[in-house]
């Protein structure tokens, strides 16, 4: 599809809502609107100031405007100033499509929104949870879920059409692993070892938000039976949050081999040092670190949770979340079978070559548009 606006036709007008731009949506976003553009679609991006400045909608050919991530009457009434002349308005998230129900209330705008992930929650604020979900499961005329875990999800709370996207989440300029010859490799990865202080021993990585739900507290379990090996693998775990604290007092205390590196936006460099990386959430749906360790073939170790079994296929060693004792033995397989890392590593280009491109993305998204806004068309 070369255009979505034939010659004597307007062209058709989007508006794309984020709310907290996590990682994998902004990048999705970005992507997304990059796509449309060149089809002729105009794209209107609303989304956080601290958003707009890391992803740059407008470089892609959006028009970028600054909506804070509130439901209060005044950033609710700037959203709908801008979705009021749309032909179709798109948010990304629950809290995103949120607001976008809000905005949209009244107005005959259809509304498609992407569940990119969960929100994690217990007690008082899983009920909040639920009822946002509710909501805006059945004020989108489409649903679109990240994983089939998200899809059913959505039909559970009410969602009238409820479909599995197709999603890609782009590789970042700076991938050290993207186009790269194996003697380029072995020097960025030496210099990604040398600069951790792994010189000599197995590196393993994890990159997440030090939060209750990435499982970290298990990978410290886990990181006990590391001591027995010979050398003694070190654990670095990019990401910053409110675990923090809590984490470093048990490294301090029980004398891990672990280190904390706070918040960092060079991943793909970490990841390409390691000799595997380690996915321990609690729940995931496309997660961009285990995409990102496949592409650089590094061996994967994950929970077997939400989305991440369809994503990695047989490509990644997959344990019962919150296993210690299968997470400790995975890592102990992975670093001393040299056969068994290869084939992860050979594997894992194989199922990355099978995921969504971005043509395939933009694709799937503007049959869905075409469906939603074909009689606007036809009036």
């Amino acid at each position: 599809m070369s255009s979505h606006a034939p010659h004597g036709q307007t062209p058709l007008r989007t508006v794309q809502v984020l709310g907290g731009g996590s990682a994998g949506s902004g990048a999705h976003v970005r992507s997304l609107s990059a796509g449309l553009v060149a089809r002729g679609v105009r794209v209107t991006v609303c989304a956080p100031a601290e958003v707009g400045e890391s992803h740059t909608f407008d470089a892609v050919g959006a028009r970028y405007v600054p909506v804070a991530r509130r439901g209060d009457p005044a950033s609710v009434a700037a959203l709908r100033a801008e979705c009021a002349d749309a032909d179709l308005v798109h948010a990304h998230g629950v809290n995103a499509g949120l607001r976008a129900a809000l905005a949209l209330r009244g107005l005959r705008v259809p509304l498609v929104v992407t569940w990119h992930a969960r929100v994690h929650a217990q007690g008082p604020r899983a009920q909040v949870v639920r009822l946002m979900e509710r909501r805006v499961a059945r004020a989108a005329s489409v649903v679109l879920g990240t994983c089939c875990d998200l899809v059913d999800r959505a039909r559970r709370r009410g969602a009238r059409d409820a479909r599995l996207a197709a999603v890609a989440f782009p590789a970042r300029d700076t991938d050290p692993a993207e186009d790269m010859s194996p003697e380029d490799r072995e020097v960025v990865r030496g210099k990604a070892r040398a600069e951790l202080g792994a010189v000599g021993r197995p590196l393993l990585v994890a990159v997440g938000s030090l939060d209750a739900h990435r499982g970290y507290e298990t990978l410290l379990d886990a990181a006990h039976t590391w001591l027995g090996l010979d050398p003694v693998p070190l654990l670095v775990i990019a990401g910053e949050g409110p675990l923090r604290g809590q984490l470093q007092r048990r490294i301090e205390a029980e004398r891990l081999p672990v280190r904390l590196l706070g918040r960092r936006d060079d991943s793909p460099e970490i990841l390409a040092g390691a000799d595997a990386a380690l996915l321990t959430s609690r729940w995931e749906a496309r997660s961009p670190v285990a995409q990102e360790a496949l592409r650089a073939r590094v061996p994967l170790i994950a929970s077997a949770v939400g989305g991440t079994p369809e994503l990695v296929g047989d490509a990644a060693s997959l344990v019962p979340y919150g296993d210690a004792g299968a997470l400790g033995d995975a890592v102990a397989r992975v670093l001393g079978d040299a056969a068994y890392r290869d084939a992860l590593r050979d594997r894992g280009v194989a199922q990355a070559a099978t995921w969504p491109t971005e043509d395939e993305t933009v694709a799937q998204v503007l049959s869905v548009y075409d469906e939603l806004t074909r009689p606007l068309v036809l009036r």
